[in-house]
């Protein structure tokens, strides 16, 4: 079976060292296979997604000496999501929520993987499905009886029994976005033929909700390789908002990239930043 990786960066700011060593490690693997490594642009986060960014982050991944075998946009898949959002909606498995995030907090009395635990306060009650005005949500009780138990596999943390009902009933099709990065992630990873999903320790617990998903669609199940994240001296993975610098700013300083990815590979890091799971 070919080997294919993505790494699939969001166009809402610079990428920074940890997306550098996300795409060494994904690259890699996929080269270290005879397999192909593929970039995807994961645009469709509304006001947020900013087009001239996705140049910036081809040129970034030039610099590092990294060549892709495809692109794609998820802007150009919006049916897709549609289409599988409808499935569901005739599984009986989504139900329409108008609650806000504060009405939320206010209400929940567990914490999950993604923060409070919606409480299921829309299910079961008449919400009038305006469109702009309400989120779907995923029975995940009711799916889990329609799937039975599912297991994946992680590269590193071995065979894994999904657990979805750790997250509750999480948001499918967003009010403001066409999808949520659950939906959209795991079709585009069928549909490009991703065979290996490498991506952060941040992101292990939705393999989860993504595993029911695929199971729920008739979707290929791949195997992952969930990696350590590059954090700073407090633990903190690095981030955006944290101001972390940026690929393009070193790229620019006339920064060596080729010595740059050859050091992540080694594990050559700046002074205080390490390999970690990462907080915050």
């Amino acid at each position: 079976m070919t080997i294919r990786t993505r790494f699939a960066p969001s166009p809402n700011g610079p990428l920074h060292l940890g997306h550098a060593y996300a795409a060494v490690v994904a690259h890699d693997l996929a080269r270290e296979a005879g397999g192909q490594f593929l970039l995807r642009i994961e645009d469709i986060d509304g006001a947020r997604s900013r087009p001239e960014l996705a140049e910036a982050f081809r040129a970034d991944l030039q610099w590092l000496g990294l060549q892709w075998d495809a692109e794609s946009a998820q802007s150009a898949n919006l049916d897709r999501y549609a289409a599988a959002g409808e499935r569901l909606k005739a599984m009986g498995l989504l139900y329409p929520c108008r609650c806000t995030r504060a009405e939320i907090a206010a209400a929940a009395s567990k914490m999950g993987p993604d923060g409070p635990i919606y409480p299921g306060t829309c299910r079961g009650r008449r919400v009038e499905p305006v469109e702009g005005e309400v989120a779907w949500r995923l029975d995940v009780d009711r799916a889990l009886a329609h799937t039975g138990a599912l297991v994946w596999e992680d590269a590193l943390a071995g065979p894994q029994t999904a657990r979805p009902d750790l997250f509750g009933d999480v948001v499918i099709l967003r009010k403001e976005a066409p999808a949520s990065y659950h939906l959209a992630a795991t079709l585009d990873d069928a549909a490009d033929g991703v065979t290996l999903v490498t991506r952060g320790m941040d992101l292990f617990a939705a393999t989860h909700i993504h595993r029911l998903l695929q199971a729920l669609l008739g979707l290929p199940v791949p195997r992952w390789h969930h990696h350590l994240l590059l954090v700073d001296a407090q633990g903190r993975k690095l981030a955006k908002r944290r101001g972390s610098p940026s690929l393009e700013d070193r790229r620019t300083a006339g920064e060596d990239g080729l010595a740059l990815a050859a050091a992540l590979r080694a594990g050559d890091f700046p002074a205080g930043i390490s390999l970690g799971e990462g907080v915050g």
